[in-house]
């Protein structure tokens, strides 16, 4: 069974950003040997995603990624299971990518790497989790490669 993506994007001009995700997250989820799931990609401003943060983590401040795992839902014959969602602030991406000299696509990508992770069950509470996450973050990074190019957009859901 494919994997289903859907994108909601809640940001004006987010078209680029939500053809690089949908590829991105293609990639990764093939690289995950992750066939049959589902999963959601929120794009937000900082304000919004500020909003989130504050209602789930306690933290009245904007943040880049946030990751919304579905949990263990039963599996519904003939349906992808549910990984979640991933929530990304598009400003932060931006003013980070400038900051950082890095491309959007970039930034993005590695937004998306940290959110699906945390969705597949990685965190970072300890030195060790941290270490773990990153190199896997890293790994799904890397596999990306410097070739990899955008495919045509396609319609948003």
């Amino acid at each position: 069974m494919p994997n289903a993506i859907f994108i909601l994007r809640e940001y004006p001009r987010s078209d680029y950003a939500a053809r690089v995700l949908r590829q991105r997250a293609r990639a990764f989820l093939a690289a995950l040997d992750l066939d049959g799931v589902e999963l959601s990609i929120t794009l937000l401003d900082d304000e919004a995603i500020a909003a989130l943060n504050k209602q789930w983590r306690k933290k009245d401040t904007p943040t880049d990624v946030l990751s919304f795992p579905a949990g263990d839902m039963p599996p519904i014959p003939g349906e992808p299971r549910p990984l979640g969602d991933v929530v990304i602030s598009l400003d932060t991406a931006r003013r980070r990518a400038v900051e950082e000299g890095m491309s959007l696509a970039s930034e993005l990508s590695r937004y998306l790497a940290h959110g699906l992770l945390h969705l597949l069950g990685h965190d970072h509470h300890t030195p060790e989790e941290a270490r773990a996450m990153s190199r896997a973050e890293e790994a799904l990074l890397e596999g990306l490669g410097q070739g990899m190019l955008l495919g045509s957009p396609e319609t948003e859901v």
